[in-house]
């Protein structure tokens, strides 16, 4: 398989999706669209704070990613387990950071800190 065709159906779809997420995000707490965690979908504040926060850092990270990896296809011709890797790279660091501005800024009951 070409390696350019692996890169853009693996993390050319990564970022795809993150263009969804950002130009049509949820509206509304539901159980099939959005970030989704016991601790987001607690109140509208924090589902509201928690979906802006991750669509950006998603939007960052999986552009990053298929730079990178696109660089990468175009050093080497044999790609195997890489563009996957780094996948699952951006969306756990996505992942993380936005746990971790949650629980900056709210509690365990979803509200608010000052």
């Amino acid at each position: 398989m070409n390696p350019f065709y692996y890169v853009l159906s693996v993390n050319g779809m990564l970022f795809f999706f993150s263009l969804i997420f950002y130009f049509f995000p949820p509206k509304k707490i539901n159980a099939i669209y959005g970030y989704r965690t016991n601790k987001t979908m607690k109140n509208e504040t924090i589902w509201h704070f928690a979906n802006s926060f991750f669509t950006k850092q998603f939007l960052i990270y999986s552009a990053i990613s298929l730079v990178a990896v696109l660089v990468l296809a175009f050093l080497s011709k044999e790609l195997t387990w890489q563009p996957m890797a780094i996948m699952l790279l951006s969306l756990a660091v996505s992942v993380i950071k936005t746990e971790q501005e949650i629980n900056k800024n709210f509690d365990e009951d979803g509200k608010k800190l000052k």
